[in-house]
């Protein structure tokens, strides 16, 4: 068996810096009973157009929502997990994140920033259906914290916007960190333990026989 390494730079331009998203309700990604929790190719080709365009605006990316339901179900970036921090309706600080419901990919990275949150056992994690109209009204009360997307390449990535149908929700930001606390805390520690700052129980060392 070999293992082959190499070293790779940020993802986005931006390196880690907040990027805007788009919330693409025209097109439709995956849906129930389809491919989108698979790395096939047909759930790409689908997506270039709308990407481009959104390029195009000044996005960085585009916000996959699904449904006519209260403004579309949240599902993933294009390249990326979603993870919103909020006081949720209820009254309760959650991290909120899309379902594994077959509509989005069950990322490694994702995985590891659950379970990381849930580790500190600061605020409710929650795995479920959320929609952006939840997010617009945590936005427009002050209930919203802040967003990031997870990924293999993004590893985390701030999110400062979401643009739906033609209006800016933003999503607050330390000016100083450009992130927000907890998610620069996900930035930490999951890069200090890929690169064995740190000693972890996901970090294995490999002898050389």
């Amino acid at each position: 068996m070999f293992c082959i390494l190499s070293p790779v730079g940020p993802y986005y331009p931006e390196g880690f810096a907040p990027v805007s998203l788009y919330g693409e309700r025209q097109y439709v990604r995956a849906w129930p009973g389809g491919t989108g929790d698979a790395k096939v190719g047909g759930n790409y080709g689908s997506t270039i157009q709308p990407q481009l365009q959104a390029a195009a605006k000044g996005f960085s990316q585009v916000l996959w929502l699904f449904g006519e339901e209260d403004g579309g179900q949240v599902t993933e970036v294009g390249t990326m997990n979603m993870f919103v921090l909020w006081t949720n309706e209820q009254g309760e600080k959650e991290m909120v994140t899309a379902p594994l419901d077959g509509t989005i990919l069950p990322g490694v990275t994702r995985n590891s920033v659950l379970e990381l949150a849930r580790s500190w056992g600061e605020f409710k994690v929650t795995e479920r259906k959320f929609t952006m109209g939840e997010v617009i009204r945590a936005a427009e009360s002050g209930r919203l914290i802040e967003a990031f997307g997870s990924g293999t390449a993004a590893v985390v990535s701030p999110i400062k916007a979401v643009t739906v149908e033609g209006t800016q929700y933003d999503v607050p930001i330390d000016s100083e960190l450009q992130a927000g606390h907890v998610t620069k805390r996900v930035w930490d520690e999951l890069t200090a333990i890929q690169y064995g700052k740190v000693e972890h129980p996901w970090s294995v060392v490999i002898d050389q026989l």
